[in-house]
Parts: structure tokens; C-alpha cells; sequence
């Protein structure tokens, strides 16, 4: 039997798969879940672009472009495109620096970074950034979120809010005078609108978001509340797709634009493979990971030109697509084709809904997106895991999410390899009777050291561990060899899956410092990939083959005649 796990496809959208068998029961499952979450995503897109510092329409053309293209190139059945709240800091921060057209130039060099991480393979590697890492930032952008909506939540009188997270406090608290007490009840009323309504709402399926925006637009319009609105903000919204544009740059913008750009690309991939896993498990399905990324890809270096914002799978999208019959990419095209319909039948409409009920929506989401409940389970883990956890999260929150994300990993590398050095060592081993061996040994006695006779002059150390760059030191200080040292030393390396250039380099040090003292080196019990990266390097014809031995007892067998010789 081949249990040879089978290879995916580097391009094969779920769109041609799902046509193969379609018919008219996924349809209509199809549209009504598209219908739905094309509702569902109106007020999310307007809402994450004035968040994001632009204007409300592109969001709508991100949820219409992009959502549109992930559909159809993408790696999922389900999968809903568009904005999202995790590039609402990085997204702020570059409109406040770079401008609009700095914003399309990151955009675009993110999508093809995404789709060079989807032609490279990389959809497995995404999946393992470091739980904490993820958590820390997310709950950063979650409190960066909230804290962006104070002064449309209290009708404060601010103006355009700095990037700087103190500095936007200092703001309020200036500007605290200005308090609407009617923004703030509309904004109060709406949170409790939006709590209650999935409780109210048992059979028809409205979304809360809908409904808040309908209830507190129609109080606003018939008592003449004095609220700020979209169109005082951003006047109308055009009732039509823009035309193509192109952006103004130059060549030392992009070379600033390279960090900000490398954190939208990994925001994408795994906010967009998150969200494909989870809608895995929730279908029982399997998303093409490398697939999914060149949509992601395509789809944002083709949106900005079209005056899009930065987009990716949307879990809470998503999971109401599934939930609400969705089984195919169709759903995900027919949602975009809602959203554009809204747009062009009733775009106009939009400059009448209140800031305050989106800024309570974004509320909402920044409560659920906050993960208190996972941040506070890793609160009481390890402290290494704490150590990026925190780490993350204060620089999302107080310097910078692009250094957030760059320091995080740059951590977590070396807690990794932290970890590793303290699992990785090499001791030497002696000759033991039964009743000396350790628990290692009771579980793999016919495998033990201590059930073997080690000939006189004969030295056997057991190596374990991973020998890569991060513990090469620490191999070097553990195989030192002292001032009278046996004739034969050998070298048993069953407990080591993993040798890099620079483990290999130690290996090298270590037959050198053999050779100066006259002391005969053998290894045994070499696993596949060392033995592959000592053969690739030349180091294994160095040793010689009758130096490198499969077992412990054929190594035995070869110290005995060379300590017979010596």
C-alpha cells in the first residue's frame, strides 16, 4: 500500500473542481448564502475603510473586486474575500506617511510577494508562525481598532486622528469637551441593538448590522439628529465602479514601502489560510494552500488600481457563507455581485448612515477579534511564549505593526532555537549493569548502550537533538576533548533528525580535533537526513565508510580492531 502523501497542484482553483459536479441544489444553497453575506459585508467594507483612514467607497470596491477574483482563482470552496480588520493599523499608518498612492504601491508589492509565497510552496510553511506571535498582534489590532473609534463613538470633535496610539489619546482627552451626549446614546443603543439582536433574531435572517444601520439611520433622518455622518465626512458615494488608475511613485518610495509591504503579505497569508482551515473543518473539505495564496495575490495587485484597499479571507464572512448553505466558490461570486448591485442601486443611500453606528460596529468587531480569551490562557503559559506574546502585542499597540510582526518572529526564532539547545546534548555513555538503567534505557533495551560490552579504551557518547546553527557551540563545548583521552571515540547519533551546514561545520571541527590527538572517530545509527547532507558536503567520504556504521554493535565491532591495532 502507497501511504505516500499526495502532492497538491501549485494552481488549481476550487472553482474548476466545484463546476466538475455542480448542480442545481448548490445553486441555490450558493445564492442564498451569497445574497446574505453580500449583506453582511456592506457595512464591514464601508466601516474597515474610514477605519483604515480612506474613504468608504474603496472599501467597497475591494469587497467587490477582490472578493470577486478570490472567488474564482482561489484555493477554497468557501472562502469570502475582501477587508478586514487586521490591515486596518498597517493600512492607517501608510495613508498617514506614504498617502493614497503610497497605500497602492504596498498593496501591489504585497499581492506579489503573496503570489511568489504561492509559486514557491510556501501555503504549508505559513502554518507554522508561532501561536503567540499571532495572538499578540491580533489583540493588538484589536485594541488599535477600538481605541480608532473613540471619537466617532463620543462624537468628539477631533479632526484627522494621528497614527500614534498615545498621541490619538491625547487627542480625546483635548477634545473631551466636545462630547455629543446624541452621538453617544446612538452609539450606546447601537452596541445594545447589535448584543441583543441574535437573540431577537431567532428565524429571520437579518444581520445585526443591517438592522442597526437601518433603526439608527431612520431616528437620525426623521428627529434631524445632529450626528455626523458619512456624507458630511465624505460627501456621496459614487454609484459606480472607478475607472483604473495609476499611481504616482518612485523608486526610493518602494524601498520604504518594502516592510510595510512584506506585513500586508503576511497578514494575508494567514488571516486567508486561517480562515480556509476553519471553514475546512466546518465543510469537511480540503483547500488547495498554495492556490489559495496567488489568488490572494492576484487579487490585491490587480484592486488598487481600481482605488481598492488591502483584502483576504474573512473568517466571520466566511463561516456565515457556510452557514448559511454556501458550498461553493459561486457563493462567494454571487456575494461580490450583491455588494456591487447595493453600490449601484443604492449607493447613493450611504451618505445618510451616522459614523456612530459604524463606529459601533467596529466595536463589536474589535471585541471579538481581541482573542482576550486566548490572550489570557497564554498569560499562565511558558514564559517564553509569554516573552512574544507580550512583545507583540505592546508594539502593535504602541510603536508599529510592521515591527511588531518583524521583532515577534525575530523572537520567536530564538526561543526556537532556545528550546532546541535545551533539548539538544551529548553525553558520554558507560558501560551499566540491568539494575542501572534508566528510564530511556528500560523502554528501548534491546537498543541500550548499557546492554552492550564497550571495549577497553573506547569512549561511546550518545548525541540528541536537532544539531543546527543554534546549538553548533554548545556541541563543540560538550565533545572537548581532554588532555588524555581514549584511543577510539564513537559517536552514536540515533536521537539526531536534523543536521544543517553548520552542525555538518562542528562534525568537521570535531574529526579535526580527533585527528590532533590521535583518537579514532567512528559514527553510528546516522539517520536519513544527516547521512544525505554528510554525503552532499563530501564530509561523509572525509570520515570514510567504514567510519559512518548503521549500528552500535557494528561500531563496537570496528573500535575493537582499531584499538587491537593501536
Amino acid at each position: 500500500m502507497n501511504l505516500q502523501k499526495k502532492k497538491q497542484p501549485l494552481f488549481l482553483p476550487k472553482l474548476v473542481s466545484a463546476l466538475g459536479n455542480y448542480s442545481v441544489s448548490l445553486f441555490w444553497g450558493d445564492l442564498s448564502a451569497g445574497l446574505i453575506v453580500g449583506i453582511v459585508a456592506l457595512p464591514l467594507a464601508i466601516a474597515f475603510a474610514i477605519a483604515s483612514g480612506v474613504s468608504p467607497d474603496r472599501g467597497l470596491t475591494t469587497a467587490i473586486i477582490a472578493g470577486f477574483l478570490i472567488s474564482v482563482f482561489g484555493g477554497s470552496r468557501v472562502q469570502i474575500g475582501g477587508p478586514t480588520g487586521a490591515f486596518v493599523v498597517i493600512v492607517y499608518q501608510i495613508v498617514q506617511f506614504y498617502g493614497v498612492d503610497g497605500l497602492m504601491i504596498a498593496t501591489v508589492m504585497a499581492g506579489v510577494i503573496l503570489i511568489l509565497m504561492g509559486c514557491l510552496r510556501m501555503g504549508a510553511i505559513i502554518r507554522f508562525i508561532p501561536y503567540p506571535l499571532t495572538v499578540g498582534f491580533t489583540s493588538g489590532i484589536a485594541v488599535v481598532i477600538f481605541s480608532s473609534q473613540i471619537g466617532d463613538f463620543f462624537g468628539f470633535k477631533t479632526g484627522t486622528l494621528p497614527a500614534d496610539f498615545m498621541e490619538k489619546w491625547q487627542v480625546y482627552l483635548e477634545t473631551f469637551r466636545s462630547l455629543n451626549l446624541v452621538t453617544l446614546s446612538l452609539s450606546l443603543f447601537s452596541i445594545a441593538l447589535l448584543v441583543f439582536w441574535p437573540r431577537l433574531n431567532r428565524k429571520i435572517p437579518i444581520p445585526g448590522s443591517i438592522i442597526v444601520i437601518l433603526v439608527v439611520t431612520a431616528l437620525v433622518q426623521v428627529f434631524h439628529l445632529p450626528v455626523e455622518t458619512i456624507g458630511s465626512r465624505f460627501s456621496s458615494l459614487p454609484a459606480a465602479l472607478p475607472s483604473p488608475q495609476w499611481p504616482a511613485f518612485s523608486f526610493v518610495q518602494m524601498k520604504n514601502l518594502i516592510g510595510p509591504a512584506f506585513t500586508i503579505a503576511l497578514l494575508g497569508a494567514v488571516e486567508s489560510l486561517l480562515s480556509a482551515t476553519v471553514s475546512d473543518g466546518m465543510i469537511e473539505g480540503r483547500h488547495r494552500s498554495n492556490t489559495e495564496l496567488i489568488a490572494q495575490g492576484v487579487a490585491n495587485v490587480v484592486v488598487p488600481f481600481f482605488g481598492g484597499i488591502p483584502a483576504t479571507g474573512a473568517i466571520a464572512r466566511t463561516a456565515t457563507n457556510v452557514k448559511n448553505g454556501g458550498r461553493t466558490p459561486v457563493a462567494g461570486m454571487i456575494h461580490a455581485a450583491t455588494l456591487l448591485v447595493i453600490v449601484l442601486l443604492f449607493g447613493h443611500w450611504a451618505r445618510l448612515i451616522p459614523l456612530c453606528v459604524l463606529a459601533a460596529i467596529l466595536v463589536i468587531v474589535s471585541y471579538h477579534m481581541s482573542e482576550w480569551r486566548a490572550f489570557k490562557a497564554l498569560l499562565r503559559g511558558p514564559r517564553m511564549d509569554l516573552a512574544v506574546l507580550l512583545t507583540t502585542f505592546l508594539l502593535t499597540v504602541f510603536v508599529d505593526l510592521t515591527v511588531a510582526v518583524e521583532v515577534g518572529m525575530l523572537l520567536s526564532l530564538i526561543l526556537f532555537m532556545k528550546r532546541m539547545t535545551d533539548v539538544t546534548s551529548v553525553r558520554e555513555v558507560k558501560e551499566a549493569l540491568d539494575d542501572d538503567l534508566d528510564e530511556t534505557d528500560l523502554r528501548e533495551a534491546e537498543d541500550a548502550t548499557s546492554q552492550r560490552t564497550i571495549p577497553e579504551g573506547v569512549d561511546v557518547y550518545e548525541a540528541e537533538g536537532a544539531f543546527f546553527f543554534g546549538v553548533s557551540e554548545l556541541f563543540r563545548d560538550m565533545m572537548e576533548i581532554g588532555k588524555n583521552p581514549s584511543p577510539v571515540m564513537i559517536l552514536r547519533m540515533r536521537h539526531v533528525l536534523l543536521l544543517d551546514a553548520t552542525g555538518l561545520r562542528a562534525l568537521k571541527d570535531l574529526r579535526k580535533q580527533c585527528l590532533r590527538y590521535k583518537v579514532h572517530l567512528i559514527l553510528c545509527g546516522i539517520h536519513a537526513q544527516p547521512l544525505m547532507a554528510m554525503e552532499q558536503s563530501g564530509l561523509l567520504a572525509e570520515f570514510g565508510e567504514k567510519n559512518v556504521l548503521g549500528s552500535l554493535d557494528e561500531a563496537l565491532e570496528e573500535a575493537s580492531k582499531v584499538s587491537l591495532i593501536k
